[in-house]
């Protein structure tokens, strides 16, 4: 068999045979559709090179098996109205560790009335210290009362606030500070005063353990008396508490791309005194993992809340206050940074031009015949 004879066969297989030139008729719809096909490639083509160049983030759901670790839970909260001298945080959980009067990782920044700050902020001392750094340098040699609460660990009460510090591990309330040495000689009463409109904004964060607890902000020391955990209001003599609150920050854990904390910028403003105001929060443990392979470790929440007033001259059972608890739940989330295969962006290329060039041709063909028959029919009518 001759080679003109071969290539003559394989013509047969043809899938696309070609027209003579001089058969071939140009119109001006033809041009039209040509242009607006065109015109709608490119558009496609820009989405869909968009999407390729775009992170996709894929979610996975597992049990979380995680044990012993601790949980970071940044805040920053105003109070309008409650001076940072009455302020304290305490946490719980349900594995029996407290952390009370918190000081470790948080600071205060003391407001005016008009929720500007006034002052340097208040760098708070870590937890647990009994000893305050001013009343060391002044009173090198002096060791003050403790008024009956002395112990093996606190033997001296060089200041007012260490004289709280001890009643309040030991359980007592201060009830007179007007009699305490130390009180009467850094003016407490009269600071109190002082900062009776000022206001207090809380932040920095907390370490917890990775199990079900709260948190509160409430005025007032706390201790614990008989297993019931409770703050020492007398000392206030009666004073009335606004709890109106700001939360501009509360997040379990760091920020990743797409986390929604649901309070933050969240506001309680109210004229009424003792408000105990309650969140309840469902935390869900997430690992974000970045395309670099960066993996961050944060949680997401969602939040109901309640709220009363309570009157304290009524003997209402409750604390004014901001409480927060919080649950965790058994499952974690995965989310993961993807790019799209090279593959499957030249598919969806090839798609994008094989069918609008496919719906142009139908067009063009439906246009182009329905004109010829349209001419026919009016040359019959003349």
């Amino acid at each position: 068999m001759s080679s003109k004879s071969v290539l003559t066969s394989l013509r047969r297989y043809d899938a696309f045979p070609k027209t003579l030139e001089d058969f071939r008729i140009r119109t001006f719809g033809g041009a039209t559709i040509t242009i607006v096909s065109a015109a709608i490639m490119l558009l496609l083509f820009i989405s869909e090179m968009n999407y390729y160049l775009s992170i996709e983030v894929t979610s996975e759901l597992f049990v979380d098996t995680s044990r012993g670790e601790k949980i970071k839970i940044y805040m920053n909260v105003t109070f309008p109205k409650m001076a940072c001298a009455i302020l304290s945080v305490d946490t719980m959980d349900v594995a029996g560790m407290q952390q009370l009067d918190i000081k470790q990782n948080l600071m205060k920044r003391r407001l005016d009335e008009n929720g500007k700050p006034t002052g340097d902020v208040i760098l708070q001392k870590i937890a647990n210290s009994t000893v305050d750094s001013k009343a060391i340098q002044s009173n090198k040699t002096k060791c003050g009362s403790c008024y009956g609460a002395e112990t093996a660990e606190i033997k001296c009460c060089n200041s007012c606030e260490d004289v709280r510090e001890a009643y309040r591990k030991k359980g007592w309330a201060l009830t007179s500070p007007e009699g305490i040495e130390q009180c009467q000689e850094e003016g407490w009463a009269q600071m109190l005063k002082e900062q009776e409109k000022e206001g207090c904004n809380v932040f920095g964060y907390l370490e917890v353990n990775k199990v079900a607890g709260n948190f509160h902000f409430a005025p007032g020391k706390s201790f614990q008396q008989h297993r019931v955990h409770v703050h020492d209001l007398q000392s206030f003599g009666g004073r009335k508490f606004n709890t109106s609150h700001i939360i501009h920050k509360l997040s379990f854990g760091e920020e990743f791309p797409g986390i929604i904390n649901p309070l933050d910028g969240h506001r309680i403003s109210s004229d009424q005194d003792s408000g105990m105001y309650q969140y309840f929060i469902k935390v869900v443990p997430t690992v974000y993992k970045k395309l670099k392979g960066e993996e961050v470790k944060s949680n997401q929440y969602s939040v109901t809340k309640h709220s009363k007033h309570i009157r304290l001259n009524m003997g209402e059972q409750g604390l004014p206050g901001v409480f927060i608890s919080y649950e965790l739940s058994p499952m974690i989330i995965q989310y993961a940074e993807r790019t799209k295969s090279f593959p499957h962006f030249l598919t969806g290329v090839c798609a994008i031009i094989g069918g609008v060039f496919t719906v142009a041709s139908l067009i063009d063909a439906m246009v182009y015949h329905s004109a010829k028959m349209l001419k026919i029919e009016l040359g019959k009518a003349s």
